[in-house]
């Protein structure tokens, strides 16, 4: 028998204990800045949920089952996708001082991060979620296609396959609010261009940029983070799944399977311009 949709089951998928950090190979993977900036920032970013989580259930107070998924399956979920990377970060590169970056970052993330960022009606944030998980979900697979290192594929794949889940329950929900709020294509289309368009900077950059300040913190010529955004960037395009991303992004059109496929080409070489240059 299947559970409710907003029903949460009473363990997680995996658990930190399921990662076998003895055997990272830390000779493969230590002298890589950009596996280290791509997971450090990650971990950052997963870290902080607790707080997207309060704004969350602030703006969807009176919705008891959202907020029971909320609270008991998606924190706890991405706060263990902060600890992983965060003890894959400490495992592999000790040296760095997480917490010190953390706590930076966090200063600067949690002035951003407010109710007053969302949508003006919970459909449309809910449109808003399911762009953000996508960008999740994309950036894990991506991660893991530029990776070798067996346990961070290994983890990579496990949060990318959580965020995947994500995007599915926030999808669901916003077909109900869809229906409640009247939202018309258009509106819809708003909505996930206003989020597209956010993809490349916010919370994403201050993360990066906390990292990177960090890791070149003692050093006379730290690299400057426009040429590091670049690298990473250029480093992360030839495995970034286009169109999966094209398909996550266009489903709360409700276009249909037919009219989906047709669109999906045009849309992915639009996509490519807009989120690879």
């Amino acid at each position: 028998m299947t559970a409710p949709l907003d029903q949460p089951t009473d363990t997680l998928r995996w658990h930190l204990e399921d990662i076998d950090l003895q055997a990272i190979d830390r000779a493969a993977v230590a002298p890589r800045d950009d596996i280290f900036l791509l997971v450090c920032s990650a971990s950052f970013i997963e870290s902080g949920t607790d707080l997207y989580t309060r704004n969350l259930l602030e703006y969807f107070a009176g919705d008891p089952g959202f907020e029971s998924w909320l609270r008991d399956r998606w924190e706890p979920e991405e706060l263990q996708h902060g600890r992983a990377l965060r003890a894959y970060v400490e495992h592999v590169w000790p040296e760095f001082d997480w917490e010190g970056a953390f706590a930076d970052f966090f200063n600067e993330y949690s002035a951003l991060c407010t109710l007053d960022e969302l949508e003006p009606s919970r459909g449309r944030e809910l449109v808003a979620r399911c762009i953000v998980e996508m960008g999740t979900t994309t950036y894990y697979q991506a991660l893991n296609g530029i990776c070798e290192e067996p346990v961070l594929r290994d983890l990579t794949w496990r949060i990318r396959t959580d965020e995947v889940q994500h995007y599915k329950h926030f999808y669901h929900r916003f077909l109900s609010y869809r229906r409640s709020e009247g939202l018309g294509r258009s509106q819809v289309i708003a909505a996930l261009w206003r989020r597209v368009a956010e993809l490349r900077r916010s919370d994403a950059d201050v993360a990066l940029r906390h990292a990177s300040t960090w890791r070149w913190r003692d050093s006379a010529e730290p690299p400057a983070l426009a040429d590091v955004r670049q690298r990473l960037f250029d480093r992360m395009r030839n495995e970034y799944p286009i169109e999966l991303a094209v398909r996550m992004i266009i489903k709360p059109l409700q276009l249909g399977p037919r009219l989906e496929r047709w669109a999906e080409r045009p849309l992915s070489a639009l996509a490519r311009r807009v989120l690879l240059n």
